[in-house]
């Protein structure tokens, strides 16, 4: 009887060895700071309070959601909207959407995301019309993120910029139209 009962065992363990190798992994065992971690870049460029991700481990492509969009401050203010999208790999973000920076009065998307040699400490940041550098220990930590609509700042930054360029004396014409649009 002993024998049967080993032999039992033995298939038991193989049975669920193999259930154990052929079910596909959950989704989201990771987080995606971890995600970030594991391609060589700084956890810090995504802020804090994310409710959660997709990952196609695959292609790199991700997407993240958070419950508000939100501002963080680095050399520069960074924009991230609710839902952030872009294809991961290694030392690299691409065809990121969702995320904006600030430079003197204007925002730009930031479309992608690269580390410099990781020696250098740099991290490049491609907003399309130029290429901003940073220091890369920016990024060490995920940011904490204030609720702020972006529009509102873009508008304020507007008027400063108005006055500057044109004068006071057509501030009353641009109230009137701030006026309609907030």
């Amino acid at each position: 009887m002993g024998g049967k009962s080993g032999v039992v065992w033995i298939l038991l363990a193989l049975i669920a060895a193999a259930w154990c190798l052929l079910t596909p992994a959950r989704a989201n065992s990771t987080t995606i700071y971890e995600e970030l971690r594991a391609q060589g870049l700084p956890v810090g460029l995504l802020p804090k309070g994310i409710a959660k991700y997709s990952m196609n481990a695959t292609s790199g492509e991700f997407e993240v959601w958070m419950k508000e969009a939100c501002n963080a401050k680095f050399e520069n203010e960074v924009h991230y909207d609710s839902n952030i999208k872009g294809v991961l790999g290694y030392g690299r973000i691409g065809e990121l959407s969702g995320v904006s920076a600030q430079e003197l009065f204007l925002w730009f998307p930031v479309k992608g995301i690269r580390v410099d040699v990781p020696t250098s400490g740099l991290i490049h940041f491609d907003v399309g019309v130029a290429d901003k550098q940073f220091s890369l220990s920016l990024f060490e930590d995920p940011p904490d993120c204030n609720p702020q609509a972006q529009v509102r700042s873009f508008i304020i930054h507007s008027v400063f910029f108005f006055i500057i360029s044109f004068g006071f004396g057509d501030l009353v014409f641009m109230r009137f139209l701030l006026l309609d649009i907030i």
